[in-house]
């Protein structure tokens, strides 16, 4: 059982190394428990997007797309506070505070039932902020965990291979109780597995500190979290993506539409200038962003709103056009996640012998290869023909991305910054994936001739996926000049520090 005193932990020390073989594997599995359950609840909204949409009488693309990126929009804008809480008040805590409050949201957007789908959406953005607690904190304790080498790689890799499979059971089993029970017990599952969860990791996760509050005042610990220029960065992440993704519902001619972008942009300028020149600790070090760090990013960002925009219309497409059902299409979704166990741990394997340039490069080419093929897919082709062969691809983008970018900005920082490390990784993961279905939904309603018959619905559908092959094209390109700018540095240089 895990001390309940908060340790300071020297660096030169590797905690892993005091655990047995079973408190090990007990402790691995409830940190990919965070990212398995992050992306089940994608997976278990995506693939009845429409049975639930019925019990409200909703039928709007643009307002069911907020079932999945209001939740997207939660995670990716909450996780750099949350990450900085868990490195003030201990990776530990906000670990098991997240899958309380997981737990908590998961009752109400069950409960929502008995309401209307403004109630989903509002649980469902709530239940976002639940995995933003998780992820950067469940990477900082693993980050903190193990030292550097091929153990740590492989650790990652695993934990990078939970998320297809975690979009995969959670697509499975929202469609069985969807098809068979009633659609609310898949979030009330959700609520009791993330309280089991809970309950394990108090027993199995060491505390760790690196940071103490002990005789500091609420005002000096407020500084610490850097609230007001939390605030700021939160409420121009919101606007800029509630604007992108009401446009497509209201249309970017109602004046609130870009009211709302404006208005958020500036917050963001805002947020820049008072992180730079006016706050001690920021929340958001600008050295952070060496040039590697920001390519990464960049990388990434791309890869994965191009994702957020091929999962949804993927699935929209399998039920829509080929009158799947969401266990059928759940069914043959189980390709993806057997692909994301071999791709993650071959990763695990390329990451000890190839540059992160080249891993990028092969991730982002993954990603834009699987959108060119449900974009270009016949709709009466068999599923054996281009849509298999898609989802043999696309777990290559997820989990060659991912756990190379975590690992990347994890060994280039210090310990007691591990939970800013997760915390960008993780927020320009998710937070692309709700922004790029607002800039897909935008295409979708331009390009579609007002949807009024399935060949104008399918026309939107493709523009949406060009979209995503675009977005993909564009972080090839970027992740082939980061890595052919990894060759041009002088040996010693690849693994520099991130300051904070």
């Amino acid at each position: 059982m895990a001390s309940h005193e908060l340790k300071n932990v020297p660096t030169s020390q590797s905690i892993a190394d005091t655990f047995s073989p079973l408190r090990e594997v007990a402790f691995i599995t409830i940190i990919c428990m965070s990212q398995f359950l992050t992306q089940a609840n994608i997976g278990i909204c995506v693939a009845t997007l429409d049975i639930v949409g019925d019990s409200f009488h909703v039928t709007e693309a643009g307002v069911l797309s907020w079932f999945i990126a209001g939740y997207s929009l939660a995670v990716g804008t909450f996780i750099l506070v949350a990450g900085r809480c868990g490195d003030i008040f201990g990776y530990h805590r906000m670990f098991l505070v997240g899958f309380s409050w997981l737990a908590v949201w998961s009752v109400v957007a069950g409960v929502s039932y008995y309401s209307n789908h403004v109630l989903f959406i509002f649980a469902r953005v709530l239940q976002g902020i639940g995995p933003a607690i998780l992820l950067p904190n469940g990477l900082a304790l693993l980050g903190a965990t193990y030292e550097p080498g091929k153990k740590k790689n492989m650790i990652f890799a695993i934990f990078g291979a939970t998320a297809p499979n975690g979009a995969l059971l959670g697509a499975v089993f929202s469609s069985l109780f969807s098809q068979l029970a009633w659609w609310p017990w898949t979030y009330w599952t959700m609520a009791i597995v993330a309280t089991v969860c809970a309950v394990v990791g108090v027993l199995t996760i060491e505390p760790i500190a690196h940071v103490s509050t002990k005789g500091r005042s609420l005002w000096e610990i407020m500084q610490m979290l850097d609230l007001f220029g939390a605030a700021i960065g939160i409420t121009g992440l919101v606007l800029v993506n509630v604007a992108w993704n009401q446009a497509p519902i209201v249309g970017w001619q109602t004046p609130y539409v870009y009211v709302l972008l404006i208005v958020g942009i500036l917050f963001l300028v805002a947020f820049f200038i008072v992180e730079i020149r006016y706050i001690e600790n920021p929340i958001l070090p600008i050295k952070a962003f060496t040039s590697d760090v920001s390519f990464v990013l960049g990388c990434v960002a791309c890869g994965w709103a191009s994702f957020g925009v091929w999962i949804y219309y993927y699935w929209r497409f399998q039920e829509k056009f080929r009158g799947d059902t969401p266990l059928l299409a759940s069914a043959e979704f189980v390709p993806a996640g057997l692909m994301g166990l071999v791709a993650s741990f071959s990763t695990g394997l390329l990451m000890s012998h190839l540059r992160a340039g080249w891993i990028m490069l092969l991730s982002l080419t993954a990603f834009t290869v699987g959108s060119i093929f449900t974009a270009i897919a016949p709709v009466d082709q068999t599923y054996w023909g281009l849509t298999f062969v898609c989802l043999l691809i696309i777990p290559w983008g997820m989990d060659m991305s991912f756990p190379a970018a975590t690992l990347m900005l994890s060994n280039a920082s210090k310990k007691e910054h591990q939970g800013l490390a997760a915390s960008l990784v993780t927020t320009v993961v998710n937070y692309s994936i709700s922004l790029g279905l607002g800039f897909a939904g935008t295409v979708e309603v331009n390009v579609n001739n007002g949807g009024n018959t399935p060949h104008d619905v399918l026309k939107g559908y493709r523009g949406a996926l060009y979209l995503a092959i675009g977005l993909g094209g564009l972080g090839m390109a970027l992740s082939a000049f980061y890595t052919f700018k990894s060759y041009r540095k002088p040996s010693g240089e690849d693994s520099e520090q991130v300051e904070a």
